[in-house]
């Protein structure tokens, strides 16, 4: 047979590749896992009474500003890293942002604040188990972003795994804006966060072992 003969014959059985893939896996992926973070919300603890009053102020929408941030950049890293060889890119760069904005706004809260104040826009009323709610509400997403990552070929299985973390944290926080009833800046840069960092962490450490292909 004759190279050019294997060659035609090799290349004849190939499908072209559906370079909309990634777009449609991850889409799919968001929203179930945003559906279903809204869907454990829901049911577990019920959105707060003052919802409607609460969504008229911007600083309700600036609440929700925060974790959609982060979630943008994380996708877009995510989005990245699901790829062979590429780096997270320019998505840590929003992500550090949004925690930087949100930190700034605190501090500047915090001055403006009396003194006897603080602490209380601090901790806030439910400080001992906002973090612990955004990782339990990260599970959906978990599930959804780890199968998309899954599909593709992720090489550099602990950043994606944490991207992918950050993902799921910042789609859970979204959902539990609706529930939670602290507006106080400072509270959300100390335990919104820290219910993102423990979500990142988890992606870090499972993802090694789940995204191995």
């Amino acid at each position: 047979m004759k190279t050019d003969d294997l060659i035609s014959m090799l290349a004849g059985g190939v499908a072209p590749v559906d370079r909309g893939q990634l777009a449609k896996r991850f889409g799919l992926a968001v929203v179930l896992a945003a559906l279903g973070s809204l869907l454990m919300v829901l049911v577990k603890f019920g959105a707060r009474p003052d919802l409607m009053e609460a969504a008229q102020t911007p600083l309700f929408w600036g609440k929700i500003a925060f974790p959609a941030c982060l979630g943008a950049g994380s996708l877009w890293m995510v989005l990245r890293l699901a790829r062979p060889g590429l780096s997270a890119g320019s998505g840590r760069w929003l992500v550090g942002a949004g925690v930087l904005l949100v930190w700034l706004a605190g501090v500047i809260a915090l001055m403006q604040a009396p003194a006897d104040a603080r602490v209380a826009m601090i901790f806030g009323k439910t400080w001992k188990v906002c973090a612990i709610n955004i990782v339990l509400l990260s599970i959906p997403g978990f599930i959804a972003i780890f199968w998309a990552l899954r599909g593709m070929a992720p090489t550099r299985l602990r950043l994606a795994g944490a991207s992918g973390g950050l993902l799921a944290g910042s789609l859970a926080t979204i959902a539990y804006c609706l529930h939670c009833p602290e507006m106080e800046i400072p509270f959300w840069g100390v335990w919104y966060l820290m219910g993102l960092v423990a979500s990142t962490v988890i992606g870090a450490l499972v993802g090694p072992r789940v995204l191995r292909w």
